[in-house]
């Protein structure tokens, strides 16, 4: 089993920046895909933006696009850099883990291992 640790989240201005992390532990391969969903009170957990298990691939949702970028460093770190973070943007962010290797899901189920999640909270 893995254990994903999130870490970075935090109160910001909109136009702001933050940047989270997620480290994985408990397992020596590195060889699967990651993703980062976000879930507001009241609503669905929803995809914001993977990367594939070689780094090669990414994936990112509409409303993130051009704003975020998502990054992994040796393999078992993934970093999730939001810019120009908007009111909308407020969350609890999750990474998860995907042990498929294939395509990037935006499916949360498609997932097998979560981390506990940080909050997110852009003021206007």
């Amino acid at each position: 089993q893995v254990q994903l640790v999130e870490s970075g989240g935090g109160l910001v201005q909109a136009g702001g920046s933050l940047r989270l992390s997620c480290a994985a532990s408990g397992r020596t391969s590195s060889n699967y895909n990651m993703g980062w969903f976000r879930q507001a009170p009241g609503k669905e957990r929803e995809f914001v933006a993977g990367i594939r298990w070689s780094g090669s691939g990414t994936d990112f949702a509409d409303s993130v696009k051009g704003r975020f970028t998502i990054s992994r460093d040796n393999k078992k770190t993934v970093y999730l850099q939001m810019n120009s973070l908007n009111p909308e943007d407020t969350a609890v962010y999750y990474c998860a883990l995907d042990l498929s290797r294939g395509i990037i899901s935006r499916s949360p189920r498609a997932y097998e291992d979560w981390g506990q999640g940080t909050q997110v909270t852009v003021s206007s």
